[in-house]
């Protein structure tokens, strides 16, 4: 249905795209795939009317194209749903997903069609949302779902799905994959952008993989296994995705203790220590109160009881619903949301590392450049940039969220609070990421992270611990527990419940 023939894409002096071939078929779920930069969104843009090819042809049944916007690709069947949200927050669901298209009724707009039209689309991903809820009152992943609706309802032979899974929970991405499943039925061509591999082996019927802007290869996923795509996509075999995990002692030095911790006022009591040298890691099902036990420990959001200690040779330090003292007794947090909460992004990288230098001193002291440190730190971290004084904002999003990690580094902190820690992040700086972290608690620091990667908790931690309802519900060693084992507890609970 579509074919790309040697296209090409250039921006300033950087090659995006160099003769870019292959063909795609109807009936088909297509992923593209490759690390961050291999020139995925660029192709797509290309394809939805973002932006034209310098060079090379797009074909659809057999048809040269050139879209000119993203209007002009729906004209042509072509519809894109973008990873960055294009909902206004002042109208409401139902008047979102019908802009410019809405029904109409002697002359007039049919709102009582719309809102049926609508609950309708929203139906079919599984949400019972009020249509008539303003979106800027709305989750980020409701956002995600009724950006997925407003696609999916435009009458089109090829869709573009942009990492659509980023802010989904577990059962939403199952109705995900029954969307996906119905649209191949109907003889569509899904475009399916994703670094996530575990989708594209359970959605994708082909993949693509880009590197560098050049195709590398298109096969059959059932002609695959993971190693084999992680290889092509990074262009070296991956041995060890995670870093060996060192020998577990209960003798470790604790490096913060949580005493009948409430998140809730009317919610169970949560206790566990943090042991230096380890990597722990908060799994369940989503909203279960992972985020929340983070968040206060972070000293972020208030809890409704409990003692947060932190431990180490100069004595034992209170901690509380307080952000300063939490950073000052060397505690760091990296939030899920990196472009909002976490990272200033018309700021340097220098000068978003440089702002974890505060920590240490007196307000009313300046914290003075020190190119050598900040030099040193993208060296080791191997944050790819043109210098330290790029904008963070221009980065990949591996390349930013190592930007959050060396600002902590930077700090001196020895305790790290992650959120999602490579969320929107390629399998190569995965990788990556998982070796900083490593390497932190090897040099005598502690790490407690959530996230809804069931496999990444599973490779990375030494510990897993479970929560369901705002309770710890199970510890598991995380070498010798396995997939079924962990979900078996989210879904129902301590053993004997």
């Amino acid at each position: 249905m579509i074919s790309f023939d040697k296209v090409t894409k250039r921006f300033g002096s950087n090659l995006a795209l160099s003769d870019v071939s292959f063909d795609c078929e109807a009936g088909t779920v297509h992923a593209i795939t490759g690390e961050n930069g291999a020139g995925k969104s660029t192709l797509m843009n290309l394809l939805a009317g973002i932006f034209p090819a310098d060079s090379g042809e797009i074909r659809l049944r057999g048809k040269p194209i050139s879209p000119e916007s993203p209007a002009d690709a729906r004209r042509l069947g072509i519809s894109t749903i973008f990873q960055e949200l294009t909902l206004l927050p002042n109208l409401t669901i139902a008047e979102n997903l019908f802009l410019g298209r809405e029904p109409l009724r002697r002359g007039a707009v049919d709102r009582l069609a719309m809102r049926e039209n609508a609950r309708s689309m929203i139906a079919r991903l599984g949400s019972g949302m009020d249509v008539d809820a303003y979106c800027g009152e709305l989750s980020v992943a409701d956002l995600h779902l009724v950006e997925i609706a407003k696609g999916v309802s435009v009458d089109a032979d090829v869709f573009i799905f942009d990492e659509p899974t980023a802010a989904l929970n577990a059962p939403e991405v199952e109705k995900l994959g029954e969307l996906l499943a119905t649209l191949r039925a109907a003889g569509k061509l899904v475009f399916y952008v994703s670094h996530r591999l575990d989708e594209i082996f359970r959605f994708c019927d082909r993949v693509s993989v880009l590197k560098d802007g050049q195709h590398v290869e298109t096969r059959a996923t059932q002609a695959l296994t993971r190693d084999e795509l992680v290889s092509l996509m990074v262009g070296r075999v991956l041995s060890q995705f995670f870093p060996a995990r060192p020998a577990r002692s209960d003798a470790a030095p604790v490096a913060l203790s949580v005493e009948e911790l409430r998140v809730g006022e009317d919610g169970p009591a949560v206790s566990f220590e943090l042991r230096r040298g380890e990597i722990v890691g908060l799994a369940g099902l989503d909203g279960q109160g992972q985020r929340d036990i983070v968040r206060a420990l972070s000293g972020l959001e208030p809890s409704a009881g409990g003692r947060i200690t932190k431990r180490s040779e100069a004595g034992a330090m209170a901690l509380g619903a307080d952000v300063v003292k939490t950073v000052l007794a060397g505690i760091g947090f990296v939030p899920e949301d990196r472009k909002i909460e976490g990272l200033y992004l018309p700021l340097s990288i220098g000068e978003n590392i440089m702002l974890g230098m505060l920590r240490r001193l007196p307000i009313w002291k300046m914290v003075r450049s020190r190119p050598h440190v900040i030099a040193e730190l993208m060296r080791r971290l191997n944050i790819r940039a043109a210098g330290a004084r790029q904008v963070v904002g221009e980065l990949s999003g591996g390349n930013q969220q190592k930007v959050m990690i060396g600002r902590w580094l930077a700090a001196g902190i020895d305790v790290l609070l992650l959120e999602e820690p490579t969320r929107g992040v390629d399998v190569g700086a995965k990788a990556e990421i998982y070796g900083l972290l490593r390497e932190f608690t090897n040099g005598g620091g502690a790490v407690l992270t959530v996230s809804s990667e069931l496999l990444e908790l599973l490779g990375l931690c030494d510990r897993i611990l479970v929560v369901r309802r705002n309770e710890i519900v199970a510890e598991l060693d995380a070498a010798q527990t396995s997939e079924e084992e962990v979900m078996r507890y989210a879904l129902v609970g301590h053993s004997d419940a």
